[in-house]
């Protein structure tokens, strides 16, 4: 009886067993066949796509089989937009009421509105008008009200348009109705100047003053030009009235100049000051911007200009570069006065901890110096590595692991907006796909964002991360935030072209955030944002393939040229730090400051960088090559070792490179024989949070 009970229970469980196996047979398959039966709509949608873009009919051909795809709605969107001419009312007002809040539908919305417009037709643009789309459309919607009929008064959306400090075009026909019923008092007027002034907006403020009465207009044309040409303001202010406007737009005009031309500046201001009764706050704006920018340029007497500035002048800027200067000029003990006299929580930033701590070993103090540096060396930052290095511990690197699945997921899987981004994403629409994912966030409560950056990230699309775990707990999620994207790529064309692979990923992290059809203003392009004439050189002398600048977006083309022009960037400087300057600012620009300071330490270097974009990029691209050392290899090379003075050869750090070992927490530095961080004490000032405030990115 036993041995048959054990038989019966032995083919129970292999019933079970093969069911089991049955039902993952039929998962795995239906899962397989769901996975084709995308692959079949993103086909078919890419053709029908392009078909309607043409204006092509022939788009409905496979609409059928598409009604359930997410992009479905862009088909029909993309054909009424082809030909809006002769599009009819009735099927753009169909379309709208079925899909006129997605992104599709808004496009069409605002194209359909520009037409009416166009016409004049303010009947039918009031019958379209949806809010939401923009100043221009909010301008023409009060532009139509009054058109037909409609009382314009200032209140409202019209006074929520005045406030804005720059208004489109579009809005100019609505504002010069406003002005026609005497809605735009000089009071108003006057109001709008100001905050142009404020927000260095020159339209906005030659716009406003031409509605001024005529004999108040020339005291705001003096702003005006102030704001747009402080040289030509200076050259004529000798004639001005000694009036409360000429002595604003005499303090704009000094202020602005000392910015490109402090000399010039300085002498306009002694011919100046005595034609002026300028109050006493407009004396300290001009004595701060000229001993700025003298100090900005490291000329002699900045120093001393610096520190002789009243309480009432002295900016954040002003105490920052008192310290950049004292620190150029190897004077330790005027860093610490610079230091000590900036308020607590200026002082209490990493790099000025870092260089009171410089500033107390240089002046003999090194056991402060080395308590300060032990407690910065918790910070996974540029100065906590730096401070690291100085005391010889651990990089303090404590990664979390992302989890694969969240309680979230589902809800993210099922929105419909994310499913919008993902299918753009997997069509490499990269733009369509950001777009999508913009519209779709602010629906995400914070545990879902975090799924969606995870789902993200495992389909490939490794930027979201970097833009939303950017603080917190978030601060910790290096898979993430520090991707190995491109991994054989970036390692392969690195060692190819004779560098470090951890630093050409740094310059990938910090120009384009892995974004890799990233385009800057100045034309930039791709992952390493390369200017399409410095590709085509860099292409031609290494023999590497070029089409042209479109070919840039391409990574395999982008990568390739990046690290071969970091490469000779590293050989015409040196140093990767040198490089990295060089490689954001210009070699020119580089060439000029080690003209001037070559033989500082490279640290005191970086701090007195006079851009502030290219001072936080250096800190950034040397902080995430360590992290992206960590990454790759668990035992990154020490920052310190990849700042070498100017003069030192580039070399690829080799396994006899000085490597820093990494631990993950307080407790464990404690374990290590730290003490907790110290108080801060009198003695102890607080550092300064500098224009680049953010060190764009010198946090990892």
């Amino acid at each position: 009886m036993p041995r048959l009970r054990a038989r019966r229970q032995w083919r129970i469980r292999f019933v079970l067993a093969l069911l089991a196996l049955w039902m993952l047979a039929a998962g795995s398959a239906a899962q397989a066949a769901a996975s084709a039966q995308l692959q079949r709509q993103r086909e078919q949608f890419a053709q029908a796509y392009a078909l309607a873009q043409q204006g092509d009919p022939a788009w409905r051909r496979d609409a059928e089989a598409l009604q359930d795809y997410p992009l479905y709605p862009y088909l029909e969107a993309a054909y009424l937009l082809h030909d809006l001419g002769s599009a009819h009312a009735a099927r753009v007002r169909d379309y709208l009421a079925r899909h006129g809040a997605l992104i599709p539908g808004r496009e069409l919305r605002r194209a359909w509105l520009d037409r009416l417009a166009r016409k004049q037709d303010w009947q039918q643009y009031l019958a379209f008008y949806a809010p939401g789309l923009g100043a221009t459309y909010d301008c023409r919607e009060l532009q139509a009200q009054a058109m037909q009929g409609g009382t314009l008064t200032f209140d409202g959306a019209f006074a929520a348009l005045w406030d804005a400090p720059r208004l489109p075009d579009a809005c100019a026909a609505l504002l010069q109705l406003a002005n026609t019923q005497g809605l735009l008092t000089p009071e108003r007027l006057w109001d709008r100047i100001q905050r142009a002034v404020r927000a260095r907006a020159a339209g906005t403020l030659t716009q406003t003053l031409a509605w001024l009465p005529v004999a108040q207009q020339p005291g705001a044309q003096r702003l005006a030009l102030a704001l747009s040409d402080p040289a030509g303001a200076l050259a004529q202010a000798g004639s001005w009235p000694d009036t409360g406007l000429a002595r604003e737009a005499m303090t704009l005009a000094l202020t602005r100049r000392a910015r490109d031309d402090d000399d010039a500046a300085r002498a306009a201001w002694q011919a100046l000051r005595g034609r002026f009764e300028l109050d006493a706050a407009q004396v300290d704006r001009i004595e701060a911007a000229l001993a700025l920018y003298q100090a900005v340029s490291l000329e002699p007497g900045s120093l001393r200009a610096l520190a002789a500035l009243p309480a009432t002048a002295q900016t954040p800027l002003t105490r920052e570069w008192r310290a950049r200067v004292a620190l150029a000029q190897g004077d330790w003990p005027a860093v610490l006065a610079a230091i000590r006299a900036m308020p607590a929580a200026q002082r209490e930033e990493k790099e000025w901890r870092y260089f009171e701590a410089r500033a107390l070993a240089a002046t003999g103090a090194t056991t402060q110096a080395d308590a300060r540096w032990r407690a910065l060396a918790r910070d996974p930052t540029y100065y906590g590595f730096l401070a690291a290095d100085r005391v010889q511990r651990p990089y303090a690197l404590c990664p979390r692991d992302p989890p694969a699945q969240t309680t979230a997921t589902a809800a993210v899987e099922a929105d419909p907006g994310m499913q919008r981004a993902f299918e753009w994403y997997a069509l490499n629409r990269l733009a369509h796909a950001r777009r999508e994912w913009d519209a779709a966030l602010p629906g995400l409560d914070h545990a879902q964002r975090y799924a969606a950056v995870v789902l993200a990230h495992r389909r490939g699309w490794v930027d979201r991360a970097i833009f939303l775990l950017n603080h917190g707990a978030y601060l910790r999620d290096y898979s993430l935030r520090f991707p190995l994207a491109e991994r054989t790529r970036v390692v392969r064309d690195a060692h190819r072209a004779g560098i470090d692979p951890a630093w050409a990923f740094a310059i990938i992290r910090t120009e384009s955030a892995w974004i890799s059809n990233a385009r800057s203003g100045a034309d930039a392009r791709g992952l390493m944002q390369l200017l399409p004439g410095t590709a085509a050189q860099l292409a031609r002398r290494n023999g590497l393939p070029w089409e042209g600048a479109a070919s840039l977006d391409d990574p395999s083309v982008n990568i390739a040229l990046g690290t071969h022009y970091l490469q000779h960037l590293a050989d015409r400087f040196g140093a990767q730090w040198l490089a990295s300057a060089a490689y954001n600012a210009g070699p020119a620009a580089l060439q000029r400051w080690l003209d001037k300071r070559a033989t500082l330490p490279p640290d005191v270097f970086v701090a007195t960088i006079p851009y502030p974009e290219t001072r936080g990029y250096v800190e950034s691209t040397l902080a995430f090559s360590v992290i992206y050392d960590w990454r790759l290899h668990q035992d990154p090379v020490r920052l310190s070792a990849r700042m070498q003075p100017f003069g030192s050869a580039y070399a690829v750090p080799d396994a006899q490179a000085p490597r820093a070992a990494v631990v993950c927490s307080v407790e464990d530095l404690a374990a290590q024989g730290d003490a907790p961080p110290p108080a801060a004490a009198s003695t102890q000032p607080a550092p300064s949070a500098s224009v680049h405030a953010a060190a764009a990115g010198a946090t990892p």
